[in-house]
């Protein structure tokens, strides 16, 4: 195979590699886009650094290209910029990709399993590193496009990851039937593949019928979607109308156990913002509610820091029979902070988008409380605490940082607002990978937005309500709050993370002991 073959069909495979996730939920093309690639790699090993990189730019070329959207719509660039800008955007994802072929080349063997370890290990190394490194982009994980499948059983087991090596080792295991197939090996080599095949859908099938955590409560929710246009949020004539707005939603609802409006609802500071803040509490207060809102807060510095002299946070704030707030850790590069500030702040309007100076919160924070009535003693309108997990808008995608969240909670909840995303596929994705987060931790989710994807998800990761997007309405409806938790939940990462590291020291030992 020569070197422009190659890579065209290795652009051509990460291109199709996002059809396998929402909303096309094509889940078996994402499982033969990455048998491709091993193909790929193992066909022209000389050739797999640049293979592994014209698939990540085909992946994120397409999988990501709702970033679009906002450079251009909302960051006021001209296209050709916005499309420059895209162009670096995936070209800089594509990195992630490129170590698989690097390390492949260098670790590949005659051993056709071995090397079908070593590349399941790799691209889970890829994945774990978007969940941290350079502030992370934990985007289109293999295992998210399963959430519909048996394999999803694996989830609340073992996590996101997880649930993508069960789908590569099925992908791997399809390749190598047909590579010894054309090879003649129909022997005892096929019979191991065949079984490579089959039994992560046998396992996720079995694990899918295991309940791990029980249902404690009923309760009623409220979650409130204005489909405020973004180019009037943050216009302060704009401000005190859009408050309203939530407040005229909200008004046939006060008889819910909860109501959320969504990320950054309420956009007033001072006495503005405090007028709305009282009434929330009055209000939530007087009818028995809690009320949970997306506001900014701010704190004073004790000095002048690089000429500010607040520090503002995206915060989730309780209010009447709620208690406590949560300030967003996560923060989204560019929309929330600028990298390398000094040098990118002022050059074009995107890089000074409204609230691009936030600060992150803590990364131990104290979960909102809610009141709920217990359901055993309604009558007597005894009230019962729990924990709400938060995680707001971007962060829902850190699954370890939910995790953490989720130990002491009953139910977890996401503010967001997607409106930056315009009607393209990125806010299909973030539902998608908020659904995750539900079946992982075995904990009902609340989903609050601006202008949609607003919903409602049980702890099986399934959506029992939603509402159309770009509309104004209220998703009413209930949620049960869980007790007990997931092994994902106790045990995190580590248990996939071990094998993943255990596999590659199996692929470098074998390597020196036999390095032609």
């Amino acid at each position: 195979m020569n070197a422009k073959s190659a890579l065209f069909l290795a652009l051509f495979t990460g291109a199709i590699y996002p059809l396998g996730f929402a909303p096309f939920g094509y889940f078996s093309v994402a499982l033969l886009s990455t048998m491709g690639l091993f193909l790929l790699l193992v066909r022209a090993p000389h050739l797999a650094p640049w293979s592994a990189l014209a698939f990540g730019f085909g992946k994120y070329l397409v999988g990501i290209s709702w970033v679009y959207v906002s450079i251009n719509q909302y960051g006021s660039a001209p296209p050709l910029l916005a499309g420059m800008l895209v162009l670096l955007f995936v070209a800089g994802m594509a990195l992630f990709c490129w170590p698989i072929g690097l390390v492949y080349r260098c670790l590949h063997s005659a051993n056709p399993y071995l090397n079908g370890l070593i590349f399941i290990a790799l691209w889970l190394v890829m994945e774990w590193s978007l969940t941290w490194l350079l502030t992370g982009f934990p985007w289109l994980f293999l295992g998210y496009g399963a959430i519909d499948s048996v394999l999803a059983g694996v989830a609340p087991v073992a996590g996101v990851l997880a649930t993508s090596a069960f789908g590569l080792v099925s992908a791997v295991g399809v390749a190598l039937v047909g590579l010894l197939y054309i090879q003649g090996l129909r022997g005892k080599l096929l019979l191991p593949s065949l079984a490579l095949v089959g039994l992560p859908w046998i396992s996720g099938a079995l694990l899918s019928s295991v309940s791990w955590v029980q249902p404690i409560d009923q309760h009623s929710v409220a979650l409130v979607q204005v489909n405020l246009d973004q180019a009037v949020k943050w216009d302060q004539d704009e401000q005190a109308a859009n408050v309203r707005k939530h407040i005229a939603l909200s008004a046939d609802h006060w008889d819910a156990d909860l109501i959320v409006w969504p990320e950054f609802a309420v956009t007033l500071y001072g006495a503005q913002a405090q007028q709305t803040v009282d009434f929330l509490q009055t209000q939530g207060l007087a009818t028995q509610t809690n009320v949970i809102t997306g506001i900014p807060t701010h704190e004073r510095l004790p000095r002048a820091e690089g000429g500010r002299i607040y520090n503002i946070y995206n915060t989730a704030q309780g209010y009447g029979l709620a208690g406590g707030g949560f300030a967003k850790y996560h923060l989204v590069p560019f929309g929330e902070f600028v990298p390398l500030e000094y040098w990118l702040r002022g050059l074009i309007e995107f890089f000074n988008l409204p609230m691009s100076g936030l600060k992150k919160g803590q990364w131990q924070q104290t979960n909102i409380t809610l009141s709920l009535p217990r359901a055993d003693e309604l009558a007597n309108g005894s009230q019962n605490e729990v924990q709400i997990a938060i995680g707001i808008c971007y962060e829902i995608a850190y699954g370890n940082s939910i995790r953490h969240r989720t130990e002491e909670a009953g139910v977890l909840l996401t503010i967001s607002n997607d409106t930056w995303f315009g009607r393209s596929i990125g806010p299909h994705q973030h539902m998608q990978i908020a659904r995750m987060r539900a079946l992982e931790n075995g904990r009902w989710l609340l989903r609050g937005t601006n202008n949609g994807i607003t919903a409602i998800v049980n702890a099986q990761g399934k959506m029992v309500g939603q509402l159309p997007q770009f509309e104004p309405a209220v998703l009413r409806g209930e949620f049960a709050v869980m007790q007990g938790r997931t092994p994902y939940s106790r045990l995190g990462d580590w248990p996939i993370l071990a094998l993943m590291f255990g596999a590659l020291g199996i692929g470098f030992l074998s390597k020196r002991r036999s390095p032609a």
